[in-house]
């Protein structure tokens, strides 16, 4: 019977044709992706997808967040796009941005972990991790910055005391043309650098400069097209060369540099008293020693370290590349912030918190960068933690949610000209008006941990900027608004003339 059933096999091997054997092949891929495609009932609309890539080809990579608006006219505010075979969900509007992210923030709540993010988080550390993980290290975290000084008078003077480094160095430019960004990165990331290693960093030490390097580097591969397609066919692009190999080696260098830290806070470590994050962190490992379903471990701390060194440097110190950039195209613009600089503190007392109210219109000019800038454009990713109803529509589980925020802050019915640079977009009568469509920090449960540290910051490192230096363009150079894509959108590489002030 059985060398009956061979017999048959083999006669029927010889009798199909390689050709055919493949055509059949391709016939089930098609209908193995058709399958997994199907749209569930009443999900939102969106532009057909093609076999096994979804939308991807359909979506200009160098400015998704803007060939992204497109869509929005023809499918309207909640709608559809699939890369391979990860659906994910565009909503725009601040009712359903609102709805999603604050009214139903449960079932919004999570990360997605699409291949490239679980080879380089795996669920650890502050911005991708979902459930008990990233609770008990967003609690952490949260009690731990407080205790070193987030919202303090100390962390304050911190600011004002590196904003007068960050100014001694630019001077030494003596007005000629020079390139701001690492100067900036630098002088930023010293302040959450004080805070989780407890040191700064010259702006000279070369160790730190490559560090900073390193980090941008990762940040502008993360979203190569290889890396993108890596998250539809990780299997093939792993075995495949191209940027996404450089992305995941040059993390584990980063990873290095912080294990390298936490190895010589560990030799003069005193378990009594924690001089800074890594120490807190490392009595909290401490404390869950023995137990083994613990998230406080080494790991976890190289993770949560890069996370806050990625958010305390990276958002703010683009911002304020964005922002000197602005003021050298917009001279009337700046001038007028630098009469209310004069008049408000002179050109002697340093600026703090304390000035702020006395200031409106410095206060909405950065108000205006942050809109303009549009350094995070369609938010941190979520994914639906259960199927959910939004608008009507049914997201099932594992849906990835993608916030708008570029149209929201370019909305013509919330701004008077969303095109233009305008502080009068956040001024009336003269005083400083906040708006409720103005969301560059997110909103809800997973909003920013860092916007208050931020929003300091940002105030006296570029009032402090202003009040001694004009920044102009280089004689013979044009300065531009064009973008480079990275985690952020960032200016492209300039170079500005910081001429000091009299």
């Amino acid at each position: 019977m059985l060398e009956a059933l061979g017999s048959l096999a083999a006669a029927l091997w010889a009798a199909l044709r390689p050709g055919t054997v493949l055509l059949g092949a391709v016939v089930f891929l098609f209908l193995d992706d058709f399958l997994k495609r199907r749209r569930p009932k009443n999900y939102p609309p969106g532009p057909p997808p093609l076999p096994f890539v979804g939308n991807f080809f359909q979506l200009d990579f160098d400015k998704a967040h803007l060939s992204l608006q497109r869509f929005v006219k023809k499918y309207g505010n909640v709608f559809s796009v699939d890369f391979g075979i990860f659906r994910s969900v565009l909503i725009t509007g601040l009712p359903l941005i609102k709805e999603a992210l604050v009214h139903q923030d449960q079932n919004f709540a999570n990360r997605p972990l699409i291949p490239i993010e679980k080879r380089i988080f795996n669920n650890k550390g502050l911005i991708m991790s979902n459930g008990h993980v990233w609770k008990e290290q967003r609690r952490f975290a949260l009690t731990t910055l407080r205790n070193f000084g987030l919202g303090k008078k100390s962390l304050e003077e911190r600011i004002q005391e590196e904003a007068a480094y960050l100014i001694q160095e630019i001077g030494e430019e003596n007005g000629q043309p020079f390139d701001p960004h690492f100067t900036i990165n630098n002088a930023v990331s010293n302040i959450i650098c004080s805070i989780t290693f407890g040191e700064r960093f010259d702006y000279q030490d070369d160790q730190f400069r490559e560090l900073l390097r390193l980090f941008d580097e990762v940040m502008h591969l993360r979203t190569s097209t290889c890396c993108q397609l890596y998250n539809i066919f990780p299997r093939i692009m792993s075995f495949l060369p191209g940027p996404q190999h450089a992305l995941f080696s040059k993390w584990e260098k980063l990873k290095m540099f912080i294990a390298g830290v936490i190895e010589n806070h560990k030799r003069d470590w005193n378990p009594a008293e924690a001089r800074d994050f890594i120490d807190a962190y490392l009595q909290e490992i401490e404390k869950h020693k023995g137990n083994a379903t613990s998230c406080f471990h080494e790991e976890n701390l190289i993770y949560n370290t890069l996370d806050l060194f990625f958010a305390g440097t990276e958002t703010t110190s683009t911002t304020l590349r964005w922002g000197l950039l602005y003021m050298a195209l917009y001279p009337e613009i700046q001038e007028k912030v630098q009469a209310e600089i004069d008049r408000v503190l002179g050109q002697s007392q340093q600026p703090s918190t304390a000035a702020r109210e006395s200031m409106p219109y410095t206060n909405a000019v950065i108000h205006e960068v942050l809109r303009m800038g549009n350094i995070i454009p369609l938010n941190v990713p979520r994914e639906v933690a259960v199927d959910t109803t939004l608008a009507g529509y049914h997201l099932p589980k594992g849906t990835v949610v993608v916030t708008n925020l570029t149209a929201l802050h370019r909305d013509p019915a919330e701004w008077a000209t969303p095109d233009t640079f305008n502080p009068e977009h956040f001024l009336e009568n003269g005083q400083f008006k906040k708006r409720e469509s103005f969301l560059p920090f997110s909103i809800g449960k997973r909003m920013c941990l860092g916007e208050q540290l931020a929003r300091t910051e940002l105030f006296i490192f570029f009032t402090s900027l202003l009040q001694k230096f004009t920044f102009r363009p280089p004689e013979n150079e044009q300065l531009s608004l064009k973008f480079r894509v990275s985690l952020t959108l960032a200016p492209v590489s300039h170079r500005l003339c910081a001429v000091p002030r009299g």
